[in-house]
């Protein structure tokens, strides 16, 4: 499998759980319609007021999603 990249939405505050977990409906509708392959779509909680949304895709879709999607980071994914 080729090398996969972590997009990542950041929210913070009191709502940020359920901000985030929104967000990623709006990801997997995403993925969907675009027809990606290989993807992951998941939620992470960094404490009570910090949670991330996460897109996981190949490397090479990286550059179009970046501008199209506008994730506050990215780094790469190791598959666990």
């Amino acid at each position: 499998m080729s090398q996969r990249i972590k997009l990542i939405w950041d929210f913070k505050g009191p709502n940020a759980s359920q901000t985030a977990a929104h967000h990623i409906i709006h990801l997997e509708e995403f993925s969907r319609s675009e027809k990606l392959e290989n993807t992951l779509c998941g939620l992470e909680n960094v404490h009570d007021m910090h949670h991330i949304a996460y897109l996981v895709v190949e490397k090479k879709h990286m550059d179009d999603l970046r501008e199209r999607l506008k994730p506050n980071r990215g780094q790469l994914y190791q598959e666990k």
